[in-house]
């Protein structure tokens, strides 16, 4: 495929980078970068978040699950799917969103399939978030939330689901992203040429 060829060519290289701001779940990093033609950047500012997990998750009896929470930055109350950071804890990203999952939900999948990856902003952002669709859940516990989580879960139909995003009521764009690439694995969503 002609988009993927020669791709090193357009590759930048680091000179040097200083951490401005460092977090557990937020760090700003300035580079110095020198491109392909020898042109000097600087400065370039690089978000460095934990690799993100996020799932359209299916109940055994086929409702969706969505969760409904206070966001501050836009100070908003959204509806989204579960999921969340990794953490250091978790093996691998299945782990991640299983674990996620089981406490903003209290549910457990029989099955958890990936998805596929994809960037909230890959010109400022370095992490990913990995899209799941979890299937066969069933509530085993009571949510176990973060201290700083307030967390609705939402049961909903895919026709609820489909009008929520048919009304653009879901704002979270990678959410968005995740929704559909799930429903299309899920033969709910097909693609006309």
């Amino acid at each position: 495929m002609e988009a993927q060829e020669n791709t090193d060519s357009l590759k930048w290289k680091t000179l040097d980078s200083d951490y401005l701001f460092k977090e557990d779940w937020f760090t700003v990093r300035k580079d110095t970068c020198e491109r392909t033609d020898g042109k000097i950047i600087d400065p370039y500012y690089v978000f460095e978040f934990p690799e993100w997990v996020t799932a359209l998750a299916v109940t055994a009896d086929g409702k969706v699950l969505m969760v409904r929470q206070y966001r501050h930055a836009l100070g908003e109350v959204g509806i989204e799917l579960p999921g969340g950071c990794v953490d250091k804890t978790d093996e691998n990203f299945e782990d991640a969103i299983r674990r996620e999952l089981l406490e903003e939900t209290g549910y457990a999948f029989e099955s958890a399939h990936y998805l596929g990856k994809i960037s909230a902003n890959p010109s400022t952002n370095s992490n990913l978030m990995h899209m799941f669709v979890a299937t066969g859940g069933r509530r085993i516990k009571e949510q176990d939330l973060d201290e700083n989580e307030q967390i609705d879960v939402l049961e909903i139909s895919f026709e609820e689901l489909i009008t929520l995003v048919e009304e653009k009521r879901i704002n979270q764009a990678m959410h968005i992203s995740t929704i559909l690439y799930a429903l299309r694995y899920l033969g709910k969503l097909t693609l006309t040429p």
